[in-house]
């Protein structure tokens, strides 16, 4: 057997209730793969913890697998989000003449500044 196939039988405590699920999770994560990959250099000490966690968090996405969610319709958010903007309302502002008072370069009512693209 690869050892990408083993699998461990883990307890994990539901944050909410408490309650006791078991689960079975992948035992081989390739920390330094991933820590490769975000650029990161980590220490052996931290290669353990870090592993124990991915672990952890994919055995709780299994345990997620197990629901039946056929009756619910898909999200983009948990919540309800709400449009917190304020109205667009037109109204006064400064002028195009005050705007260009304090420009160093101006061309027909426009700033003018220096180019950046070739």
């Amino acid at each position: 057997m690869r050892s990408a196939d083993r699998e461990l039988l883990t307890t994990c405590a539901c944050a909410l209730c408490g309650e006791l699920y078991s689960f079975a999770m992948p035992t081989d994560v390739d920390v330094k793969y991933v820590a490769h990959l975000a650029r990161l250099e980590l220490t052996p000490d931290e290669e353990e913890k870090f592993g124990a966690q991915i672990k952890n968090i994919l055995g709780y996405i299994e345990k997620l697998k197990e629901l039946d969610v056929t009756q619910i319709e898909p999200t983009a958010h948990a919540v309800p989000l709400v449009n917190v903007f304020r109205h667009d309302v037109c109204r006064p502002s400064i002028s195009n003449e005050d705007a260009m008072r304090n420009a160093p370069a101006k061309a027909n009512g426009l700033f003018v500044v220096p180019k950046i693209v070739e």
